[in-house]
C-alpha cells in the first residue's frame, strides 16, 4: 500500500499526538523512551534522512508540534526549540533503524512493566490471544547490550529487527515501527496489550492453550489485510487522536 506524502506539520502534529497518547494510556516512562517520525524531504537525501525526537526533559503528556527536535543521520540536532537538547539512547536506536529501513517512517519505544516482564521470559511472547497472534514469525528479539549509547549497537540491532515491524528487547522493553505514526501506535498498543494478556494468563496458573501456529498464521494475515484496508489503520488513527481533544470539537482543532 502506498502511503500519501505527508507534509512536515501533519508529521509534527501525529508524533506530538502519538506522545500524549502514550503517555494517556499509562506506557510512559518519566522523561525515558522515544517515539520518532521520518520528516518529508523533497529528493535530496539530507532532507530524507532527518527526523524528529522528543526534547530530553519533558514528560511526554508536555509535548507539542513545535518542541520537537529535528535531528540528521548523524546525530547533528538542526532544530531544538526548547533547547533541551535530545537522550543519546534515543539517537541510537531510532538513527539505526531510519537508516537500514527507509519505508519505516516512525520508530516507537516502549518501558511498560508488562512488555519488560515478557522481555524477561526465555519464551518470549505466546500467541495465546488474538492480538498476540499478529506478531506471528512477524516478532523480532534483540539481546540486551546495557543501555543504548555505544553507536555500534545499530548494525545489530538492525539486523536483528530484519524486516520486522515488532521487536522485543530483551531485558529492556517493546519497540515498533509503522509506515505512519498512527500505525505504529496501534501496533504498539496490541503489542503491549498482548503482554498483559500473557501475563494475565500465566499469572491463573492453570494450563495455557496456545494458537496452532496455522492458526496463528491466519490471524496475523488478517490483521495485515485490515491495515491496507481504507477502513484499517488511518481510520483507528483518527479516532485515537479524537481523544485528545473535546468531543465537540473537530480533531483538526487539536494543537498536535
Amino acid at each position: 500500500m502506498s502511503v500519501p506524502r505527508e507534509t512536515e506539520a501533519s508529521v509534527r502534529h501525529d508524533l506530538a499526538a502519538a506522545y500524549r497518547l502514550i503517555a494517556l494510556d499509562g506506557m510512559d516512562d518519566g522523561i525515558s523512551t522515544h517515539i520518532s517520525a521520518r520528516l518529508p524531504g523533497e529528493g535530496r537525501q539530507e532532507e530524507e534522512d532527518r527526523f524528529l525526537l522528543n526534547p530530553f526533559g519533558l514528560r511526554f503528556e508536555e509535548i507539542r508540534a513545535e518542541d520537537l527536535v529535528t535531528v540528521a543521520a548523524d546525530g547533528t540536532v538542526l532544530d531544538d526549540p526548547t533547547g533541551l537538547g535530545i537522550n543519546p539512547a534515543g539517537f541510537t536506536i531510532h538513527s539505526a533503524i531510519h537508516a537500514a529501513r527507509p519505508e519505516v517512517a516512525c520508530v516507537l519505544h516502549t518501558h511498560t512493566v508488562a512488555g519488560v516482564a515478557v522481555s524477561c521470559l526465555a519464551e518470549g511472547l505466546l500467541p495465546l490471544n488474538q492480538w498476540a497472534m499478529q506478531f506471528h514469525d512477524r516478532l523480532a528479539y534483540h539481546d540486551y547490550e546495557g543501555i543504548a549509547l555505544d553507536l555500534d549497537e545499530r548494525r545489530r540491532l538492525t539486523a536483528d529487527l530484519g524486516s520486522h515491524m515488532a521487536m522485543v528487547l530483551r531485558q529492556h522493553g517493546l519497540l515498533t515501527c509503522g509506515r505512519s505514526v498512527g500505525e505504529a501506535f496501534l501496533r504498539m498498543r496490541d503489542l503491549e496489550r498482548s503482554c498483559q494478556a500473557q501475563l494475565a494468563a500465566q499469572a491463573t496458573g492453570q494450563t495455557l492453550l496456545a494458537a496452532s501456529p496455522a492458526m496463528a498464521e491466519h490471524v496475523a494475515r488478517q490483521y495485515e489485510a485490515w491495515a491496507e484496508s481504507p477502513a484499517g489503520t488511518a481510520l483507528a488513527w483518527q479516532a485515537e487522536r479524537r481523544r485528545l481533544s473535546p468531543p465537540s470539537h473537530s480533531p483538526d482543532t487539536d494543537r498536535g
